[in-house]
């Protein structure tokens, strides 16, 4: 039960990540208190697609679409990332920081 908790605390981050931003793994569970805990956040993200969370907004520390094969088709995610803006290089955030929302500072 507590994982399920976890999880809703990560979607309810996640849900907050505004159009055209994106953010980390390890920022979404840094904010949550379980700085450790990025991974758990991944697993939170593979079980996100039809709770209506953004997860393509969701990359890895340096900007990498690690999370991509989740989506259905190879590219949704960087579509998805594109269509808000986002421009994607080789499955990696272009300018990573100019696009990074930080929950801990932005919430």
């Amino acid at each position: 039960m507590e994982e399920n908790n976890f999880f809703d605390k990560v979607y309810e981050v996640a849900r907050q990540i505004p159009f055209g931003r994106v953010t980390s793994y390890g920022a979404i569970a840094k904010y949550l208190g379980a700085a450790r805990s990025a991974r758990m956040v991944g697993w939170a993200m593979n079980n996100s697609l039809a709770k209506d969370v953004p997860a393509h907004r969701v990359v890895n520390r340096v900007g990498v679409l690690t999370g991509k094969h989740h989506f259905d088709g190879s590219n949704i995610m960087q579509q998805l990332l594109e269509n808000e803006g986002i421009p994607v290089k080789d499955n990696q955030i272009v300018d990573f920081q100019k696009y990074f929302w930080d929950p801990a500072t932005e919430l």
